[in-house]
């Protein structure tokens, strides 16, 4: 693709790379379609969780392909961990190139300073019953997988798509009260730090609102997903946007097949990737 769209600061989360649910087809058509300066990995990148070695597809490679190749090309890439990749966690405070890996992060975006960060510390379940939120996460999990399948039965047919998880999260009433409290909770943090913005994941739920409190008021952003959503947040042209695959028509006409089909193994590509990291550095 000759025409790239120009990105100053783009943010993504919970693409769960190593998981059924994972859209890396159309995250990767995405990645080729812009040209961002600076790239937010907000957590939950690869799903340690549950990864399983008997599945990791070509596609979910070329997505860290193309982070590589990122920071190979001068870009600054923050990675901030989530609790789906809080293995990486031990490795907070390591740089390499244009490469951070931190817990949480802070810029100044549009004249705003901003906090950066996944949004597990908030989840009481994850704090308080790490074996339950876990239990849980394969649960949703295996729901995705039944979804994925259900969706491929629904196209043979000619019947558009449906989101079980998503749909489930906006009619129980406890789902819709966690989102409220997380995006309440995450914006008086920001507001007693001195903040004017707060950019989170986590909870799956791509958002631009105003946060208000006792103490004042706040910008809450949330970069969504791509196992639901198919979701980011672009900064550009002085001010944030949500982005949403399903209405981009040039990024999901982007053919991949090809250099799918002709990507190297994984065993391949690892030593093409410490290749990379080491001209790097």
């Amino acid at each position: 693709m000759d025409f790239k769209r120009k990105v100053e600061v783009l943010v993504l989360s919970d693409i769960h790379l190593g998981t059924y649910g994972c859209h890396a087809d159309e995250l990767l058509k995405y990645l080729k379609s812009i040209d961002p300066d600076t790239i937010i990995l907000n957590g939950d990148i690869i799903d340690i969780w549950n990864f399983k070695k008997r599945y990791w597809p070509k596609s979910h490679m070329l997505v860290l392909k193309k982070f590589m190749s990122m920071i190979a090309k001068g870009k600054d890439v923050i990675y901030i961990t989530g609790n789906h990749d809080e293995t990486i966690r031990k490795f907070s405070g390591f740089e390499l190139s244009g490469l951070r890996i931190v817990n949480k992060y802070s810029m100044t975006i549009g004249g705003k300073k901003t906090l950066l960060f996944h949004g597990d510390i908030f989840d009481v379940v994850m704090e308080q019953a790490k074996w339950l939120a876990k239990l849980g996460a394969i649960g949703y999990d295996a729901l995705i997988l039944l979804n994925h399948l259900t969706n491929k039965g629904l196209k043979l047919i000619g019947k558009p798509p449906i989101s079980m998880s998503k749909k489930i999260k906006n009619s129980v009433k406890s789902a819709v009260k966690f989102i409220n409290d997380f995006e309440k909770v995450c914006g008086e943090l920001a507001i007693e730090n001195g903040y004017d913005s707060v950019v989170c994941g986590h909870i799956h739920q791509p958002a631009i609102k105003k946060v208000s409190c006792e103490k004042g008021s706040v910008d809450y952003l949330n970069s969504g997903d791509w196992i639901e959503n198919l979701s980011s947040l672009e900064y550009a042209n002085g001010e944030w946007r949500l982005y949403d695959f399903r209405k981009d028509t040039i990024a999901s006409s982007i053919k991949i097949e090809s250099e799918i089909k002709s990507a190297l193994n994984n065993k391949q590509l690892f030593s093409v990737l410490q290749q990379q990291f080491y001209n790097a550095s």
